[in-house]
């Protein structure tokens, strides 16, 4: 386990509610600015509203969230996104070839900016020419990923990507953010699977209906021991 450091993110006090239900209530939490964390837990505890609310997708009722230090709502959403790269389950492709996709998140980019995207996604230079909806469910995933890697972004943030794929696109892309991770790009990543995120976390953060999971009952959870 790596030791906790000055915050990535940290939320104080945030409730999220839609209309007259609380999605979460009341959550202090802070995230490392280094590493996996994982969050985990089990569906409808509001996982993917809280990473949401890391990039300003969602925005909380009451409380605040701040980006190393600084309250998001001092900050342009626009801008924060491109500091903040998210990857969701589901791969959304634009029209056109995998070049013109990647284009769309960084229109100057050159083709060695584009390659390099591509290659710490996992995939080769051949792919640029390649027709987006001609991919494969893994292959789509991993030009998601290239796609918010070519913006540089500070942090990243995967909504259970690997949910729909087979096993050997899951390695390849646990590959992909494993290495990001290592070279200092923090990560935050929702998932269901508790093998995965023994696999992958360096920390763990247990988000239940009832609010956080305490720490001592975590690694419990994640081994699969409740």
């Amino acid at each position: 386990m790596l030791d906790l450091v000055a915050p990535l993110f940290r939320f104080e006090a945030v409730t999220v509610q839609f209309g007259a239900v609380t999605v979460l209530g009341e959550l202090d939490l802070e995230v490392a600015d280094q590493g996996i964390t994982i969050l985990t837990g089990p569906s409808g505890a509001g996982k993917t509203t809280l990473l949401r609310l890391c990039n300003r997708l969602e925005v909380p009722t009451r409380g605040t969230v701040a980006f190393r230090g600084r309250s998001l709502d001092e900050l342009d959403p626009l801008v924060l996104r491109r500091r903040v790269g998210m990857v969701f389950q589901r791969p959304v492709l634009f029209p056109g070839t995998v070049r013109d996709n990647l284009h769309v998140a960084q229109p100057d980019a050159d083709d060695a900016a584009l390659v390099d995207a591509l290659g710490r996604a996992d995939l080769p230079s051949s792919f640029l020419g390649r027709v987006g909806d001609e991919l494969s469910g893994g292959e789509a995933q991993r030009m998601c990923l290239a796609r918010t890697l070519v913006t540089s972004p500070e942090a990243l943030l995967v909504d259970e990507p690997t949910s729909s794929l087979d096993s050997r696109s899951t390695s390849a892309l646990e590959r992909s953010i494993s290495e990001l991770a290592a070279e200092g790009v923090p990560v935050v990543w929702v998932t269901h699977d508790r093998g995965q995120a023994r696999r992958m976390g360096d920390r763990h953060v247990v988000l239940t209906r009832d609010g956080l999971l305490p720490p001592e009952q975590v690694q419990d959870y994640v081994e699969d021991r409740t």
